[in-house]
């Protein structure tokens, strides 16, 4: 999962055709740093993008992400309304080999509890979760993360 840093606040400053530029350029980016065929690069919403790399180990995800963060910082869209004074993402990642049962929810949970994780501790940031058990801990930090992981993980019990 990629997201805009801040990017109401883009919005609010520069206006929604600057906005709708900016994604256009974020995502030519995205697509840039994607070399295989069976990769995906799509818009999830918003200012959000997902990136599902099949047959991907934990480490090679990483690089790619990695990559694709500098490759948009390297755009040098200014934004004075973000902290580095220009666009940047956060990007949470999960790499799994999924289970018997397990569905793409699975993944995409990980994933949104790992981005929020990179926007809690700074922006301009990656992370990464493997498994419910570490979303629960990286949510232990903050009711607010808690509350978040609940709602991501479909789980009631506080």
């Amino acid at each position: 999962m990629i997201d805009l840093d801040n990017f109401k606040q883009f919005n609010d400053l520069y206006g929604h055709v600057a906005g709708d530029r900016c994604l256009c350029a974020v995502a030519e980016a995205l697509g840039s740093q994607v070399h295989r065929p069976d990769d995906l690069v799509a818009r999830f919403g918003g200012e959000e993008f997902a990136l599902l790399l099949s047959h991907t180990t934990a480490d090679g995800a990483h690089k790619v992400v990695e990559r694709i963060r500098t490759a948009i910082f390297d755009l040098g869209i200014g934004h004075l309304g973000n902290s580095w004074t220009c666009v940047t993402v956060s990007i949470g990642f999960s790499a799994i080999t999924p289970a018997t049962g397990d569905g793409q929810s699975r993944l995409i949970q990980l994933a949104d509890a790992a981005l929020y994780q990179a926007k809690s501790g700074g922006r301009n940031r990656v992370e990464s979760i493997s498994s419910i058990e570490g979303a629960q801990v990286a949510a232990g930090h903050s009711a607010t993360a808690r509350n978040r992981t609940v709602r991501i993980l479909g789980r009631s019990d506080r």
